[in-house]
């Protein structure tokens, strides 16, 4: 059907602090499989659910996305640190992706990557990846990710191709996804570590990683069009607006117009509830 690098189960739960880890070649979203795994408070953290393909990946606001076959797409699971358990959502955004960006940076140091509030992995503007967070019952975190370590963007719909970019393209080879999925856990558990003893430190490092800072925004949220420069992060995880009426904090919305998005033809069937979208930059 397609190709995927092999993952050494194994040898991964030997060598990273992941204690659970699930492999499929294909489900509907590995959020879906995280979700299920994390209600059951008894289950043992941390914990990987990967899958070579989803045939129903989610991000934002219940968005879908294109993405190779073979691509990283992975959901960790983590207990929240209990200095933070309370903390609102954004926060968990900036700790997920300063870990995704700084490991590859660590493994693909030519690469450029930067972070594009609220939650998505950029090289040079065109999308590399984008992040999900979900809290379930009892403070367990689940973090999905994915990232394009597969193919080409010469495989994306044509309306999607100068938008996107994939490891490929940038390196001329995949990335393995198990050394990425051991980076990336590794990293995740060292932050949410040390956001619990000192918040701060998530805002220290996220900056150098923001792609907006400086730059003129528009954020969309569900009754208002907000524009104004981004003057970066503060300590919650919310974007800064300088705007004609002042600066202000922005908790959640998209920079993506909720009518740029993608329709993919081939889901649409006589049973099927509505079309998927795939938006372009969320």
């Amino acid at each position: 059907m397609f190709a995927a690098d092999p993952i050494d189960v194994d040898a991964l739960k030997r060598s990273s602090c992941l204690v659970h880890f699930e492999h499929v070649e294909q489900t509907p979203s590995t959020q879906d499989l995280a979700r299920s795994y994390a209600s059951i408070v008894t289950s043992p953290l941390p914990a990987a659910f990967v899958a070579d393909f989803q045939t129903h990946g989610r991000g934002r606001r219940g968005a879908s996305w294109w993405q190779s076959p073979g691509s990283l797409a992975v959901s960790l699971v983590f207990e929240a640190q209990p200095a933070l358990s309370g903390k609102a959502e954004p926060i968990w955004s900036l700790v997920a992706g300063v870990a995704v960006a700084e490991a590859l940076k660590m493994l693909l140091p030519s690469v450029p990557v930067a972070l594009q509030w609220p939650n998505d992995l950029v090289v040079h503007g065109r999308k590399l990846g984008g992040i999900l967070v979900d809290c379930v019952t009892g403070g367990r975190l689940i973090f999905g990710i994915g990232i394009n370590t597969h193919g080409t963007v010469c495989s994306a719909p044509h309306l999607l191709a100068q938008r996107v970019v994939t490891i490929p393209d940038l390196c001329g080879a995949p990335l393995a996804r198990g050394l990425l999925i051991k980076t990336i856990a590794t990293r995740l558990e060292s932050l949410l570590l040390a956001s619990s003893d000192a918040p701060q430190i998530i805002l220290e490092r996220y900056r150098p990683l923001c792609a907006l800072e400086g730059t003129r925004v528009r954020v969309y949220q569900d009754n208002a069009l907000l524009d104004g420069l981004c003057c970066g992060i503060d300590s919650s995880g919310s974007l800064l607006l300088e705007t004609s009426t002042g600066r202000i904090a922005v908790r959640s919305g998209s920079l993506t117009n909720p009518f740029d998005v993608w329709h993919d033809p081939s889901t649409d069937s006589p049973d099927a509830s509505g079309p998927q979208t795939c938006v372009l930059r969320e």
